[in-house]
């Protein structure tokens, strides 16, 4: 594996020597360089510095300029307003690095200088209930981080922090033990989630009927809490069906979005209860939290109710129950001491926002987190309708998320044999593996090509649509390269260094050149939404060139046909690279 210097990156520290040896008091300083549209880059930061120095910005950008040297890397440099630099590289120099990120499995990508260990919980379903669409935000955006991390070197620790503890239990177990063939399954083989599903709402809605109903029962299923959180036996092992079977139904939701969760990274809340008693007395002990009416609790100045008194994080209840914040807590110091956590990331609902400021707080005060050890919340937005209002059923109901799924798949799989009617070149199996590819792709790519604390709207039309921003469109370039590249006859894909560029080539080479830049600042911002656009407009530059400059026919002489087909090649690879690291699968034949 070689890592390769982007252009931009050896373009930068060429006129950083120079302006360091132009101006000796600024060394290290940043040029500022970015892509314009009047050269290949510009470099802007030569401004400031001479504001600084108190010297002519255009006599110190012409010593710089003295002090670049031209011909292999940058062809022209030239002064141009008050002291831009204008940088134009040279067609060499853009194939020669492009060939050595194609002779890399990781496209030259470089590793992270200085990896950690980030911690990312996300896909956080609860126990005993159907998932909706407010789930589809956290899994497909940390399943996105997971990935772009773990690209870049981060060791990363999955946790699904699912919702399997609380009082509803009480209810949910007294009512198993009195109708113990609730959770039967129909026969010995395996069991489909739907079914593990229905027989979860079922149970749910007759022991929640019973408790509205029968005052009895009522006062049997909040014994039966209390049994729950003293670790009785029998108790125990009724929840823990009710865990099982929930997992029957999440895995099989999670398997329709293409998304590989296992065992050992499910811990829910449960998972801290024997931790939470200690949390309370460390934060007791040390002062971070005070007793008041009875309650642990954690003060804010900056956090004030709406009568002005301030609102404090309470860590355990005064009936001696413990809320959220003490499962949290506890989480923290798990995920730090145990897992040598240095990020903790967090992808929740940005309602949820408040809370996690002060449980993160919480947790400095306690010397939990401190300057080696950071939490994030990648707090994101609302899913919305067509309407732009919280998306619901026509009847008012959430909607299933499989239901949402199935239906996606279903326009997929439409869109996908219309397109190929008149074509022919797909099976109909490739069709119904394409369609769910396509279907899925579409639901993830939305997702992600919003950025996440942003409300979006669920369009399905949209979502599955061969033009505009959208991962079908992505997916199509993807097949198109593929079939270019199997029909190219004799022609090979060669890097050709010695040639001349087409104005629509430079366009794409430079982009595809800005590929680890783009992943390295996705990995530090937490925004797969960067990543989106970057393949959006990759797909966009290779559609111009491919209309431009000729590949295969008309007949483009050998070396040039050779090389264009390079730039194919290229383009495929990164695609799918990108695609893979948001979660999206690209078929080679569409």
């Amino acid at each position: 594996m070689a890592s390769v210097p982007s252009l931009a990156s050896s373009v930068n520290q060429r006129v950083a020597d120079a302006l360091a040896s132009a101006l000796p008091e600024a060394g290290g300083a940043d040029p500022l360089l970015r892509r314009s549209d009047r050269a290949d880059f510009q470099a802007n930061g030569i401004l400031a510095l001479a504001k600084k120095a108190k010297a002519n910005p255009r006599e110190l950008a012409a010593t710089v300029v003295e002090g670049i040297p031209t011909g292999d890397l940058i062809q022209e440099i030239e002064v141009s307003g008050p002291g831009f630099l204008n940088i134009t590289i040279t067609d060499r120099a853009i194939i020669e690095t492009l060939a050595a990120r194609s002779g890399d499995d990781r496209l030259g990508v470089p590793l992270a200088a200085d990896p950690g260990t980030t911690v990312i919980d996300y896909a956080q379903p609860n126990v005993a209930k159907e998932m909706h669409v407010g789930h589809l935000r956290s899994a497909v955006i940390g399943a996105a981080m997971v990935e772009i991390l773990e690209f870049t070197g981060e060791k990363v620790v999955r946790r699904h922090h699912i919702g399997d503890w609380g009082t509803q239990f009480g209810m949910l177990i007294q009512y198993l033990l009195e109708h113990p063939h609730e959770l039967d399954h129909k026969s010995d083989e395996e069991v489909s989630g739907e079914e593990a599903m229905s027989n979860l709402n079922r149970l749910y809605k007759a022991s929640r009927a019973l408790f509205d109903a029968d005052e009895e029962f009522k006062t049997r299923a909040r014994a039966r809490v209390v049994d729950l959180q003293a670790g009785d036996p029998e108790t125990l092992s009724l929840w823990q069906r009710f865990v099982d079977e929930s997992k029957i139904y999440f895995y099989s939701v999670f398997n329709k979005l293409d998304m590989d969760i296992q065992d050992p990274d499910v811990v829910g809340e449960s998972g801290y209860n024997d931790m939470l008693v200690e949390t309370c007395k460390l934060l007791e002990d040390s002062g971070v939290a005070v007793r008041s009416n009875g309650a642990l609790c954690v003060f804010f100045d900056e956090y004030k109710g709406q009568d002005g008194n301030p609102t404090p994080l309470i860590v355990q209840k005064s009936d001696g129950g413990f809320g959220y914040a003490a499962t949290d807590l506890s989480a923290i110091r798990d995920r730090v001491g145990n897992l040598n956590a240095s990020t903790l990331l967090y992808v929740v609902d940005a309602r949820q926002s408040l809370h996690f400021k002060m449980v993160f707080e919480t947790a400095r005060r306690a010397g939990w987190l401190n300057d080696e050890v950071k939490a994030v919340q990648l707090a994101f937005g609302t899913v919305l309708g067509k309407d732009g209002k919280p998306f619901k059923t026509r009847e008012g109901e959430t909607v299933r998320l499989v239901d949402l799924l199935d239906e996606a798949v279903d326009r997929a799989t439409a869109v996908v044999r219309e397109k190929d009617k008149d074509r022919g070149l797909l099976t109909e199996q490739e069709i119904v593996e394409n369609g769910v590819q396509v279907g899925i792709g579409a639901v993830k790519y939305a997702d992600l090509s919003t950025s996440a604390a942003r409300d979006y709207k669920f369009d399905l039309d949209q979502m599955v649509s061969l033009t505009g921003d959208t991962s079908v469109y992505l997916q199509y370039a993807y097949a198109r390269i593929r079939s270019i590249l199997r029909n190219a006859g004799d022609r090979s894909p060669v890097a050709h260094p010695e040639l001349g560029l087409a104005s629509a080539e430079r366009a794409l080479g430079l982009h595809l050149d800005g590929f680890g830049a783009l992943i390295e600042e996705a990995a530090a911002e937490y925004a797969p939404h960067k990543v989106a656009a970057y393949l959006y407009q990759l797909a966009s530059l290779f559609t111009t060139f491919y209309t431009e400059c000729p590949v295969v026919k008309p007949e483009p002489e050998l070396v040039v046909g050779e090389n264009r087909l390079f730039l194919c090649e290229l383009t495929a690879r990164t695609l799918s690279k990108g695609m893979a690291l948001l979660g999206i699968r690209t078929p080679e034949k569409l």
